[in-house]
């Protein structure tokens, strides 16, 4: 039973681990979401730490199994009713230092979920010294099932109602390692109630939204009412409705009139985009003829158009209204597709006008496979303004826009045919100066140049850009400057543009946008003038996709001079959060580590009369940094080849869990020393092979990707599980009161190779941090089998393997 037990426990802490993903990439950022990891990883670190100065607990290992499942039950329920009962500000951390208290308070209790599971863990792998490869089994292959969890029960109980199944699945793993049939059906009937209660969460653990979100503005309204609302594995998606919601993306001085009736659509919380109440697209028209949007169908009459992420629609009813024939609306989201046909009542479908075939897919996929050619591809902006210092999008992946994602839509175009992409302007110049970069290099690499192929011009708030596959005619040049002029947009760009024409109706106080594209255009040293820019505007690529990441080091003194007395909460994207939070994760792991040797220096343990002890828990180290630094860069860049981040954690994670717990029950039949060596060749391999190899197969159908993923990674899985449980048994046999320390030791260096790993892939790429892994993994062969075993304990080396 108590494998069981820890096949519950495990898969109800990944689950829980998992679903706080997605509460705080809804309560506060994405930047956010990304903390759950180093949270988890403190928490089995710290419980290796306890081990190791608590060796009474050693002496009895499965007597507080049922004690800590249901600590973590109860502390999962409350960590979590304290954060939403007790928000963290982000906001106003330079105002308010009470804010970091909170912050610290958070990061604490939301760790000791994880602490206890981590010594239950633990206990149970001292508990039968002979069969850890098979306790550690149970651990992985119940973690994978509890990251499969996580993705597909919020659709039927949410975020909050997920907390409740995690609960639910630790009470079930306590009555596994209960004995007595009194305590079981106890402990069963309280994990019915949880299980019952999870499927109607009460009001009080209702996410809590930033009041920053969109969403949050949004409800303040006084006559707002919500219409829907409702969860997948991936995002929350809400419709409001409201009298002030009104939206004409990228429209200019001479509109006149107001829109129709409008609804909002929020995902995750924040960027709105409008649900438009029409009976006909006609009905539009005279708003349309103002928008930016209106150009690329006044240059292509009757276009066959593709639009990418429509969201709420209003750029399907632009294109319909401006006389495209005939489109495809690419939504990734089937929540938002459904959020928005709920509403049919109300208004007509756009998704299901006549004109229009949908396809519910990532839009990188959809342009992978062949297909027709189009007149228009438009990449739709979904997100709403948010300040380049802001950093709410800084460690969010983007693959659409990338140099490879620009390049796919370009070659989906007819001979002529506009890429068009519209982005929010912002000062000094930064997104839009990177998408216009994006489509300088996607140009060239598709054989085109840049200079006759681009269009550019901004209304006062959005810039709109053009990349034509071919050269821009001299009679669509002037149509264009006919259409800013009348319209009253400011050009920013075309072929042969003169100094004279730009700034003439948003007035600026200087020309930036326009000296910032002829300088990326004209500078005889591309990589020079893109590294003297304020910013990081360079164009992203497939193996660094943070669009939102614009931070450069020289921002530090502006940003700390600034903090506290302007809106500028994280400057420049976010990075020095996570700065901060690889601070507060290194102590974390300092102490943690070296805890124990206080203990030995003191002489109140038993640990002083080994020998030999930190060459022993040097291996542990290395592959707590290289699991995460294999792991995290393979979760991101699946993103890509699966489509959705839900779709990239329930399938990479869950492959590489599972496959590691049948590898670490191969772990005693097979030379571990050999394996991981061959394992740090692997993860080589799969960067220099498998990494670009993705790409050719996008277009092949869900299933297939999901297979083929499952198949590719299989054999990293295997070997991953080895090395770990193959040292630990070692060590069991050598100096088994270590065992503890490195467990604790393994999970401590985690906390700190989470938060370095996603560092180093916004600076250096996912690749780079793979390779790091692939290097990582060579050090625990090394260290852990390499070197003669004299060197790491004082002892006779053991025969060669």
């Amino acid at each position: 039973m108590h494998e069981i037990g820890l096949f519950l426990l495990s898969a109800a802490t990944l689950a829980f681990e998992v679903n706080l993903t997605r509460v705080f990439a809804v309560s506060q950022f994405y930047h956010f979401a990304f903390m759950t990891v180093s949270l988890a990883l403190l928490g089995f670190g710290a419980s290796g730490v306890l081990l190791s100065l608590a060796p009474g607990l050693i002496r009895r290992p499965t007597r507080p199994l049922p004690a800590l499942s249901w600590g973590f039950a109860l502390t999962a329920v409350g960590s979590y009713v304290l954060t939403q009962q007790v928000p963290f500000d982000s906001y106003r951390v330079f105002l308010d230092p009470t804010q970091w208290a909170t912050l610290a308070l958070h990061y604490l209790a939301l760790s000791v979920p994880f602490l206890c599971a981590g010594t239950a863990v633990g206990l149970l792998l001292m508990a039968r010294p002979e069969g850890i490869g098979r306790t550690y089994a149970a651990n992985l292959v119940g973690s994978a099932a509890g990251c499969l969890l996580a993705v597909t029960a919020p659709a039927a109980v949410g975020a909050e109602g997920m907390v409740l199944l995690a609960a639910a699945l630790a009470a079930l793993a306590g009555l596994a390692f209960t004995r007595g049939a009194a305590r079981q059906l106890v402990t069963l009937v309280a994990a019915l109630a949880l299980f019952l209660t999870a499927l109607r969460p009460p009001a009080f653990l209702e996410v809590r939204l930033s009041p920053y979100k969109g969403l949050s503005y949004a409800l303040r309204y006084p006559d707002a009412r919500l219409v829907f609302r409702g969860w997948n594995g991936f995002s929350r998606v809400d419709v409001v409705e409201a009298t002030p919601i009104r939206s004409l993306p990228g429209q200019g001085f001479t509109c006149i009139g107001a829109p129709p009736p409008q609804r909002g659509l929020f995902v995750d919380g924040d960027d709105l985009s409008p649900i438009t109440r029409l009976r006909d697209p006609a009905d539009l028209a005279p708003l349309t003829d103002c928008l930016l949007t209106a150009l690329p169908y006044r240059l292509r009459p009757g276009a066959r158009t593709l639009v990418v992420d429509p969201r709420g629609g209003f750029d399907l009813w632009v294109a319909l209204a401006e006389g495209a024939e005939r489109m495809v609306a690419v939504e990734p989201n089937p929540l938002v597709v459904r959020a928005v046909r709920l509403q049919a009542g109300w208004t007509v479908v756009p998704y299901d006008h006549p004109q229009v075939d949908l396809a519910i897919e990532e839009g990188r996929s959809y342009l992978a496979r062949s297909g027709p050619r189009y007149d228009v591809i438009l990449f739709s902006l979904p997100a709403t303004y948010h300040p380049v210092t802001s950093g709410a999008y800084s460690l969010a992946e983007n693959y659409r826009e990338t140099v490879e994602g620009f390049v796919a839509a370009l070659d989906r175009l007819e001979v002529g045919g506009l890429l068009v992409v519209v982005r929010w302007l912002q000062t000094p110049p930064s997104e839009s100066v990177r998408a216009f970069g994006l489509a300088v290099t996607a140009l060239e690499r598709v054989g085109e140049d840049p200079a006759q192929s681009l269009v550019a011009l901004r209304s006062y708030n959005q810039m709109l850009i053009l990349a034509r596959r071919g050269p821009f005619t001299d009679q669509e040049v002037e149509q264009v400057r006919r259409f800013a002029e009348a319209r009253s947009f400011d050009l920013v760009y075309v072929p042969d543009i003169r100094p004279d024409e730009v700034n003439r109706f948003n007035v600026l106080p200087s020309p930036d946008y326009y000296r910032s594209f002829a300088g990326l255009l004209k500078a005889e040293d591309r990589e020079a003038w893109l590294a003297a820019y304020p910013y990081d505007v360079s164009p992203p690529t497939d193996d660094r996709p943070f669009f939102g990441h614009f931070f450069r080091w020289s921002q530090v003194r502006e940003v700390l001079a600034m903090a506290g007395h302007v809106w500028q909460p994280f400057g420049g994207a976010g990075y020095l959060v996570i700065l901060g939070l690889l601070a507060v994760a290194t102590a974390a792991a300092g102490v943690l580590v070296l805890l124990p040797l206080a203990g030995i220096r003191s002489g109140r343990t038993a640990l002083r009369r080994e020998r030999g002890v930190f060459i022993r828990l040097i291996p542990f180290g290395f592959l707590g940094v290289a699991y995460l630094f294999v792991e995290i860069p393979l979760l991101q860049r699946f993103i890509l080849f699966l489509g959705q981040p839900a779709y990239s954690m329930a399938t990479v994670l869950g492959a590489l869990l599972l496959f590691s717990g049948l590898g670490s029950l191969m772990s005693t039949r097979v030379r571990p020393g050999r394996a991981t060596a061959i394992l740090a060749l692997l993860v080589l391999v799969y960067r220099l092979v498998g990494w670009e190899g993705l790409e050719p197969l996008l277009g092949m159908p869900l299933a297939a990707r999901l297979a083929a993923t499952v198949v590719g990674l299989a054999p990293l899985g295997l070997l991953m599980g080895i090395p770990f449980p193959a040292l630990l048994t070692r060590l069991q046999g050598e100096a088994p009161l270590l065992v503890p320390w490195a467990w604790g030791v393994n999970g401590a260096i985690s906390v700190v190779a989470s938060v370095l790993a996603a560092l180093l892939a916004l600076s250096w790429g996912l690749g780079a941090v793979l390779a790091i892994g692939a290097a990582c993994y060579l050090g625990a062969w090394l260290t852990g089998w390499a070197i003669p075993s004299r060197l790491r304990a004082g002892a006779p080396p053991p025969p060669a393997r």
